[in-house]
């Protein structure tokens, strides 16, 4: 899924946080060579919109000790050290696509919170974002003050005090704050260090049942291609456990949504692994850690224009049960913490609309019930969810959906 062929699969996947002026994109540039915006919307408008990937390997050097992205080092010309492979995660940061955010964040085991020090911190998807951190559970963060090159001493050290202010009692309290520009590839190095002292890669389970979060779905096929040459479609995704080996049968739920006999229901999908891409290669196993491409023998209409994004894709006999009705017990904000007035959070309302994110699942619900703080919700789109999961909750607070807080599934 990358144009850089690396030494090995990437074994970490490290996401971008904060707010939509912050620089997170150029940030991922000037770490991997790479603009995550492929479309023309995002060119045009220099913004993230859809979910960003980019690959990176990570060099030491023995001689003088820098850290960098090349196999010979730039500070001394000396040859590096090899360290690890890392793919990045770019979330948008504008408050509109929030929900697109939250859908990266349950693949990352580390991330980057990207705070411009040109701007006053926090602004508020800082504050959402941070908060979205907290909610899936990631707590291998670091702090990186963007844009130095653009304002003075001064206002460096002010906005480093903002900063801290801001982490004081988060999960983000005690991760370092590196200075950088991202524009200019200043002490991108410097964060390359801390990123290895700071996001480890976590402990992998591969005898476990494989499973994979699809982020985005492709046919990559060009218009014309001679029938017989036609490829099926293509998954994107990190695999949460176990390793896919070319030629495996999976299953893909919830699947597609079929009409039959007036009425309406999601289907599971079968088919083979056709081919394995991580790190710019094809591989014949990929493993848990980095974002990879999963060639299949699906018709590629189906995948086409991100339309599986937010399934789950696994062994037969070996997936979490798809379910149309949850319940949940629910942790709420006391405030909107994405809206500049920071609204207060009011309780969940019986017949209320509410959006939900599951991993890279996105599915709208209206609320049938509600008793303290437990709600019951009838979804539109039916999610594969294990009981364990934790459930992001957003609500229509103005003209967008707002984070409002969390829940577990009862059942």
């Amino acid at each position: 899924m990358s144009q850089q062929v690396l030494p090995r699969q990437p074994e970490v996947n490290i996401g971008t946080l904060g707010h939509v002026d912050n620089g997170k994109s150029t940030l991922v540039q000037a770490l991997t060579g790479i603009w995550t915006g492929r479309y023309s919307e995002e060119i045009i408008r220099g913004i993230t919109i859809r979910i960003g990937y980019a690959d990176a390997a990570f060099y030491h050097c023995t001689k003088c000790g820098a850290y960098g992205t090349r196999e010979i080092c730039a500070n001394c010309g000396s040859p590096t050290e090899f360290l690890r492979a890392v793919s990045f995660v770019d979330c948008p940061g504008h408050h509109s696509l929030m929900l697109t955010m939250l859908s990266g964040a349950a693949l990352m085991d580390g991330a980057l919170l990207v705070i411009s020090a040109v701007d006053k911190c926090p602004q508020p998807q800082d504050r959402e974002h941070l908060a979205a951190a907290q909610m899936v559970g990631l707590k291998k963060l670091i702090v990186v003050q963007n844009k130095i090159d653009l304002v003075s001493k001064e206002r460096i050290l002010e906005s480093y005090h903002e900063i801290q202010d801001f982490i004081r009692g988060t999960v983000a309290e005690k991760s370092p704050t590196i200075p950088v520009s991202a524009q200019r590839g200043i002490n991108i190095d410097t964060l390359i260090q801390a990123i290895q002292g700071h996001i480890p890669t976590p402990e992998r389970d591969l005898t476990r049942p494989a499973t994979m979060s699809v982020l985005r779905s492709f046919d990559v096929n060009r218009p014309g291609t001679p029938a017989l040459e036609i490829q099926g479609g293509v998954l994107g995704g990190s695999i949460l456990q176990g390793l896919f080996r070319v030629g495996d049968q999976i299953e893909i739920r919830p699947g597609i949504r079929v009409e039959k006999g007036g009425k309406s229901y999601y289907s599971p999908l079968w088919t083979r692994v056709a081919s394995l891409r991580a790190g710019g290669r094809s591989v014949q196993e990929a493993t848990s850690g980095g974002l990879i491409g999963m060639g299949t023998l699906l018709d590629p209409a189906l995948t086409r224009a991100d339309s599986l994004v937010g399934s789950i894709v696994g062994l037969p006999e070996h997936m979490p049960p798809v379910r149309s009705h949850l319940v949940l017990r629910t942790e709420l904000f006391e405030r909107a913490v994405g809206t500049e007035e920071q609204i207060p959070v009011d309780k969940i309302r019986t017949n209320e609309a509410l959006v939900l994110n599951t991993g890279t699942t996105v599915s709208a619900g209206i609320v049938t019930s509600t008793r303290d703080n437990i709600v019951e919700i009838e979804l539109r789109r039916p999610v594969c969810i294990e009981l364990s999961a934790r459930v992001a909750l957003s609500r229509r607070i103005g003209e967008s959906w707002r984070l409002i807080g969390f829940a577990t599934p009862e059942s």
